[in-house]
């Protein structure tokens, strides 16, 4: 998670309910970007380019509001998956790897949620997806715990 929205989280700029939330998008970048927990906005500089990728990225589809757990016997975690995979359609992005996504808030002034890495690739004419995980305590995208 992006520092940033961990304090945003205090100040109720992120809404992920489903239907009256925020619109949250995901955007790929160069292995050469300089992306990580401390990036604050969506920005343009190291992002993608290609035929059929639009800057900016895909939105991200919000189909399931965050949910918690509290027990006696277990910490509280909160937590959040998008409800379906990132998916980038027929696009060419070859032009160098790219190793990274950045989720963001594009409702809310492009603040950044969190930035997510995986194994350089390269896309040409073909289809581009990043598989969510299960929306579970212990596997969510995004997961709040205390302790």
């Amino acid at each position: 998670m992006c520092t940033s929205f961990m304090q945003e989280l205090l100040t109720a700029t992120h809404n992920f309910t489903t239907g009256t939330g925020n619109t949250f998008k995901a955007a790929l970048y160069f292995s050469s970007a300089t992306i990580n927990a401390a990036t604050t906005v969506y920005s343009t500089t190291g992002e993608v380019t290609g035929t059929n990728y639009t800057a900016g990225g895909v939105t991200v589809t919000n189909s399931t509001s965050p949910l918690s757990t509290n027990s006696s016997a277990t910490a509280g975690v909160a937590y959040w998956t998008p409800g379906a995979s990132l998916t980038y359609t027929n696009v060419t992005i070859n032009s160098a790897a790219f190793n990274a996504v950045l989720i963001y808030n594009s409702s809310a002034s492009d603040k950044a949620v969190s930035v997510h890495t995986f194994g350089d690739q390269t896309v040409t004419a073909g289809t581009f997806t990043l598989t969510m995980p299960p929306n579970t305590t212990s596997t969510a995208l995004l997961r709040l715990a205390t302790t």
